[in-house]
């Protein structure tokens, strides 16, 4: 079989760009669909494999001539049971480890803690994957024609198609959150000319592997293991995958499934594990129950609903940021990819279709289904190839796992993060029992990663990370802002509140006095290093770990905040004993500090930094995704967060995907449109790889670089505050719009503001056309636009000031001529 292929070496321009393009690509919209001319190469998973899923069962696609390979996650398949990791001496270490941090013998601190505060089991569990579905399709030496294979962003299914020998063969590929399964209908254009084999396969563990005709319909099914002995209770799963072809001949041999004379082939697919169902007879029944229910409905049915689903989430919101050249819009992805990486960035539709491509991925990996835990996305979203997914694909709580959730509730689709309050759920009484024995402390403590079983001790025993006490908090901050996008008072009362309030017990119990404030330590700034100074020891060596940390003030701020503004909105009364107490710690909080060239400081003291181009900006959480240096609260902090932005930046930081995304955040916080810009191209020329996914540093998937993305687009056209802000309730317009020779012109609909605002805006020559502000909770409303631009009117009259809306109403935005 000929197949003919462009391959051209990364970062040379191809001269072809423009000649080699499918003609027929019209239809597909390139701000909407990924879409290629050829498969993903075989064994390049992330080079090009088009990603599905419902939020529990995931897929990948390559798209293969003759050979198809889909691989298949199930998002609790993990590398093992349920592990305690609690350090033993932990609780009597930790007040010497103080006593050396105040003494000044931060490196003798530092190896103590390594020493007597973590667990000889470094490591919590690892995400894994089920396995490959493997289609062979038996197409012989005929000629490959018009082959193009293509993922819908804004409904979420795939597909390919190509012509052999003058037959058409088409793939569809589903993710059905309704059904609970994936689905594939393979189709011919000539009656009977389909033909195929299926088997599944995994590199290692796998229980068994067989293939039947008999039941509803012909199956393959495979079962595996986390891989340890049975009595320590690995984790087990099975996966099928059924069958239905009409008037075709099936057969089953060795764990494959062989169909032949077929026109149409459709596959129906579900995984489930004993992390949700205890025992072996409970999964299979379930499997059992969601394939039959599929089978019984059919594919079309199946279909529809899926799709309809999806779109209801995908299609809330839009952005239209320009239309790119004929030429460009005409091209397959990976070539408008290899022209942005090459330094040509003249194609506004590809950051269109990335701001698309991130909400379908948080869609298709974290949902809330009827299961009783579902799980948040990781690293990875819910995608990986391997029995050990990069970096272990944990719930990284020091920056990763909260990037993936920052386009939730500005984009409108705030439902995808519910599976956060899950993992919180699945980690509270760990983190209970941890805070107690670990500290000697009531409430809950979570360190800088979490697993499958909500694993809360420090993780890997990493000298500028393991370390770190405040995961509990950042989440929290999660938990609060969905009550500012809903206003479910329910969820605020019975779920966020509670939680919030054993997240600040803990810190009101771990923190001590210092200096007149209540301090953190041992703790660390995520994942930066500083030089110890001549009159400690040991003067010189690099070290990570000490009290009193910016970020942990930052924090607590942050957090003990959101306790008091869910007082407030919950009634509770100024007297109550947890509302005085948070009010007092607040006062005890050290201030941001402001070091010596005028800069946010990073440490207690104005250390001299190994990186000062550090990929983390955890000092300038305040700035995002906190707010306490906005520049609309504090002008001050906010200068000094600029400079120590700036100076990142300058120094060499955005080094990896996701650091460059929160580099797009932070300067769309200071209303720097034009760097925000700069930003975005700069992720452009560096990190996507040939599907779009982000990476570490020009390789290596990490989705949360491609979440922060949507976010630091999103928050370019529209910032907003709780009622409890500083700028109270406020709906920012356009505060950081592109230059105008770049963007000039555009629109959004469908965002969301705290508070329920959701907005439609347009923009034109660089500034504000017309918006659209519809009030969905009632609640009081304050526009700013851009700069704080003059003349602004609201449903025709001068705005004046803060406007008591109507749940349902509508209120036009307008600036006078």
């Amino acid at each position: 079989m000929k197949l003919h292929q462009v391959s051209t070496p990364f970062g040379i321009l191809l001269i072809s760009l423009l000649t080699s393009a499918v003609a027929d690509t019209a239809a597909l919209d390139p701000s909407r669909y990924l879409w290629y001319s050829e498969p993903a190469p075989p064994t390049d998973w992330e080079n090009g494999a088009l990603p599905i899923g419902n939020g529990r069962l995931a897929g990948t696609i390559y798209g293969g001539v003759p050979d198809e390979v889909l691989t298949i996650n199930e998002n609790t398949i993990w590398s093992g049971p349920l592990q305690d990791r609690t350090p033993e001496h932990a609780l009597e270490a930790l007040p010497v480890a103080r006593e050396l941090l105040l003494a000044g013998n931060i490196t003798e601190a530092g190896e103590f803690i390594q020493r007597e505060m973590m667990h000889p089991v470094e490591s919590m569990r690892a995400y894994s994957y089920f396995g490959n579905l493997n289609v062979g399709f038996g197409h012989g030496n005929g000629e490959l024609e018009g082959y193009r294979r293509w993922l819908d962003t804004r409904r979420g299914n795939a597909g390919v198609e190509y012509v052999v020998d003058g037959v058409k063969y088409t793939r569809e590929y589903i993710a059905s959150f309704p059904a609970g399964v994936l689905a594939a209908r393979f189709t011919a254009s000539k009656k009977g000319a389909l033909n195929l084999n299926a088997t599944f396969s995994r590199a290692e563990s796998v229980t068994g592997l067989e293939a039947s005709v008999a039941g509803l319909a012909p199956w393959v099914r495979m079962s595996g293991s986390s891989g340890q002995p049975a009595k320590e209770n690995p984790i087990l799963f099975t996966g099928q995958a059924s069958f239905q072809a009409k008037g075709a001949r099936i057969a089953a041999s060795d764990g494959t499934l062989i169909i032949t004379g077929a026109t149409t082939v459709d596959v129906f697919l579900d995984i489930e594990t004993n992390y949700r169902y205890q025992t072996q007879e409970a999964l299979d029944s379930e499997i059992q129950r969601k394939l039959n229910g599929a089978l019984k409905k059919g594919y079309d049915r199946i279909r529809t609903e899926a799709l309809k689903d999806s779109s209801n989430l995908l299609e809330r919101a839009s952005i239209n940021l320009g239309r790119s050249s004929n030429e460009t819009r005409a091209l397959p992805t990976n070539q408008r990819i290899l022209r942005a990486r090459s330094g040509i960035q003249d194609d506004p539709e590809l950051v269109t279709l990335t701001w698309n491509y991130g909400r379908h991925m948080l869609v298709a990996s974290s949902r809330n289904t009827a299961e009783s835990i579902d799980l948040p996305a990781n690293l990875q979203g819910i995608w990986n190839n391997k029995t050990t997914a990069a970096w272990g694909g944990k719930y990284t709580i020091n920056i990763n796992t909260e990037m993936n959730y920052w386009p939730a509730g500005q984009t409108n689709i705030i439902e995808t993060q519910e599976p956060l309050f899950d993992l919180f759920k699945v980690a509270h009484p760990r983190a209970e029992r941890l805070a107690r024995d670990m500290y000697n402390c009531s409430g809950i403590v979570i360190h800088h990663n979490l697993d499958l079983w909500g694993d809360p001790a420090p993780v890997d025993n990493y000298t500028s990370s393991s370390m770190w006490p405040m995961g509990a908090a950042w989440l929290a901050t999660h938990l609060l802002d969905h009550y500012r996008f809903t206003g479910n008072k329910q969820l605020l009362s019975k779920t966020v509140y509670p939680y919030l309030l054993d997240v600040t017990r803990f810190y009101q119990c771990y923190t001590f006095e210092h200096n007149g404030y209540r301090v953190t330590g041992p703790s660390l700034s995520p994942e930066n290093t500083f030089y110890v100074p001549d009159n400690w020891s040991i003067a010189g060596a690099q070290a990570a770990m000490d009290i009193d940390i910016p970020m942990d003030n930052q924090l607590m701020y942050e957090v003990f905040h959101n306790l008091l503004e869910a007082a407030t909105e919950l009634g509770i009364s100024s007297d109550d004993p947890n509302v005085k107490t948070a009010k007092s710690f607040l006062s005890q909080i050290h201030p941001p500090s402001i070091g010596s060239y005028g800069q946010i400081q990073e440490w207690r003291l104005d250390y001299d930094l190994r990186a000062r181009g550090h990929r983390h900006l955890s000092p300038l959480y305040g700035l995002h995704p906190g707010t306490q240096f906005s520049p609309l609260v504090n002008t001050t902090l906010a200068t000094a967060a600029e400079i120590l932005l700036d100076e990142r930046n300058d120094a060499g930081s955005g080094s990896t995907g996701w650091s460059n995304a929160w580099f797009i955040n932070q300067y769309a916080r200071l209303h720097r449109g034009s760097d925000a810009w700069a930003q975005i191209k700069k992720w452009f020329s560096l990190y996507p790889t040939m599907n779009l996914w982000n990476t570490d540093k020009g390789a290596t998937f990490q989705i949360d670089g491609n979440f922060g993305v949507v976010s630091g687009v999103t928050e370019m056209l529209l910032q907003s505050t709780s009622q409890s802000d500083a700028v109270d309730g406020l709906v920012h317009l356009l505060p950081a719009l592109p230059p105008a020779d770049a963007v000039p012109s555009g629109s959004a609909k469908g965002l969301l503001g705290r508070g329920g605002f959701e907005v439609d805006v347009e923009w034109e020559g660089g500034k504000l056309k017309r918006a659209v502000v519809k009030s969905k909770l009632g609640r009081e409303l304050r526009v700013r636009v851009a700069g704080g631009e003059d003349g602004v009117r609201v449903n025709g009259r001068l705005y004046r000031g803060p406007i008591r809306t109507r749940k349902g109403g509508a209120y036009v935005v307008t600036l006078e001529e």
